[in-house]
């Protein structure tokens, strides 16, 4: 949905921005305390057109600020610092952030040159969406109800182990008849919680075996013919699962 690079169009998403806001100070710092760790790649752009492709050098807490490593040779960085305001976007696997850079300050150093700025008071998060995959909660009542295709008097009711926007996993028991890879199932209903539930067709891509304990397989589909309420109902659940699970990793 957005080039790896430039900045998400934020107006474009009109009241749904919440979906994609984090605002907890907690939450940002460990996001790019995690950039930091990472020396993942930050794409600098300021609204005159200059840009600037750099890593975070320090993340300060106690000051409330962060600092950029800086080339003082790097042709853009004075037209960057004369704009007074930029984005910057990174990567963390799947997940796309972006945020403001504040009256960015360039300050020499004995080590070099880093470009100062306040914490952002928020960042946006993005999911890369077709790749990124969550597993639905241990004790949720995620299913899948569809008719098995080759015994279309059984009506089978399984567990979603995980789900993308482009496909979901299921938990097929062992006394269950087969399912062979190819085969498309239609009118399948998929419920994951009390407000995603969909209608949708699926492709079976793979049978995986699980352990011997498991008492079953696991079922790789893709989903066909997701329409337009599905899709967003769908990467809804997507985030605040995830979100969920970042909150509970900061407690």
């Amino acid at each position: 949905m957005f080039q790896d690079t430039q900045p998400a169009p934020l107006g474009a998403f009109g009241d749904g921005m919440d979906e994609f806001r984090v605002g907890s100070r907690a939450e940002i710092v460990t996001l790019l305390r995690r950039l930091l760790d990472a020396g993942a790649d930050l794409f600098v752009s300021a609204p005159n057109g200059a840009h600037l492709r750099t890593t975070l050098w320090t993340v300060d807490t106690a000051r409330g600020k962060l600092s950029l490593v800086a080339d003082p040779s790097e042709p853009q960085l004075a037209r960057l610092v004369d704009a007074g305001e930029a984005l910057v976007v990174g990567y963390l696997d799947h997940v796309k952030l972006q945020f403001d850079l504040a009256a960015p300050l360039l300050v020499h150093g004995a080590g070099g040159a880093t470009l100062h700025a306040e914490l952002p008071q928020e960042m946006f998060r993005f999911q890369r969406r077709q790749s990124y995959r969550v597993r639905t909660p241990p004790r949720s009542a995620a299913v899948a109800m569809l008719r098995h295709p080759s015994l279309p008097e059984m009506s089978l009711a399984l567990r979603v182990i995980d789900v993308s926007i482009g496909g979901c996993a299921l938990f097929v028991p062992d006394d269950v008849p087969p399912l062979a890879p190819g085969a498309r199932l239609h009118g399948v209903r998929v419920e994951l919680d009390a407000s995603t539930r969909f209608a949708v067709t699926l492709t079976l891509q793979h049978v995986t075996s699980l352990d011997a304990d498991s008492g079953g397989v696991r079922l790789g589909c893709s989903f066909d013919e997701l329409d337009g309420d599905a899709q967003r109902a769908l990467q809804r659940y997507i985030d605040h699962t995830q979100k969920r699970r970042r909150l509970l990793s900061l407690e």
